[in-house]
């Protein structure tokens, strides 16, 4: 086994039970960010989302893609100039993957890219024989990363370290605007009312440690979806009341379902209903105070 891989699955050891291709490709998406942050990556791009908080902020369950997003608009930038040298690092720890851009369907302003490698192969580098079994020969273990090209605007930015797999730079969002779009992503992100699970687990998550929303960078992100008009009065206490009517129309049963897979505790899904959503709402502030966000 690799050195560092053995140093990094010792991380783990707590936690025999966690499912091992999970924690394969967790250590794998560290390794992912050493690269893209050794090709000059955060120079222009910050990392946010689900994966940044359970890196960055301890957030304790699985998730599954690297989210990206630019600064600041770069009309020319190109996600697959860092194809080379992300490829090259991640070789370094004695990975064999592939990294290709994925076609878009549809015009948009997200760039993404799949990092596949062999299952068999990299579960054998990582575990030896006692983690092969029931895995096909012809399994892939996929890794999404995708950039927002075209941000919101009033996001904050902080610089993190991390020392494993070697020590590395990450420009990602602060807590504030992190909170902001996962916000977003709770009152946006859904297909006939199937409400991301894992999102409402985030919420809870960010009110646990008292996390103030950043607003202004909400608002931001509201207005760019058209849920929000450009000249509407957005506050606090409208926030409130946006959340509390979405949180009317989710199926609790399904947003379980959703999220299971990814945590540890399922008991601490016992609580989700809307009275529970709606009283945690409550303690929601916002960061700098601001009274009101009028054009």
């Amino acid at each position: 086994m690799n050195t560092i891989i053995g140093q990094m699955l010792k991380a783990y050891d707590e936690h025999p039970q966690l499912d091992k291709r999970n924690v394969m490709k967790e250590i794998m998406q560290e390794m992912v960010l050493c690269g893209l942050s050794r090709a000059g990556f955060f120079k222009d791009a910050a990392f946010y989302g689900g994966t940044a908080l359970r890196i960055f902020y301890g957030l304790d369950r699985f998730s599954e893609d690297l989210d990206f997003s630019l600064k600041a608009k770069k009309d020319d930038f190109d996600l697959s100039a860092y194809f080379p040298v992300l490829e090259k690092e991640i070789a370094a720890f004695g990975l064999h993957v592939d990294i290709t851009e994925k076609v878009k369907s549809v015009e948009s302003q997200v760039q993404s890219a799949f990092l596949k490698g062999n299952t068999k192969e990299h579960l054998l580098l990582f575990y030896g024989d006692q983690a092969l079994s029931g895995i096909h020969a012809g399994e892939k273990i996929r890794i999404k990363f995708e950039v927002d090209t075209d941000p919101p605007v009033h996001a904050s930015f902080e610089h993190q370290y991390r020392l494993l797999p070697s020590p590395y730079e990450v420009a990602l969002y602060d807590a504030p605007s992190l909170f902001a779009g996962k916000i977003h992503a709770v009152l946006c992100r859904a297909w006939k009312n199937r409400v991301k699970g894992r999102d409402l687990y985030d919420y809870v998550f960010f009110l646990s440690r008292k996390t103030p929303v950043n607003l202004a960078h909400l608002r931001a992100r509201l207005q760019q979806s058209g849920y929000l008009k450009p000249e509407e009065r957005f506050t606090l206490a409208g926030l409130k009341t946006h959340l509390s009517n979405r949180f009317e129309t989710i199926d609790y049963t399904q947003a379980k379902e959703d999220v299971i897979p990814f945590i540890r505790n399922p008991d601490s899904l016992e609580v989700w209903n809307v009275s529970f959503f709606k009283q945690i709402t409550r303690q929601l502030e916002v960061s700098r105070k601001p009274k009101s966000l009028d054009r």
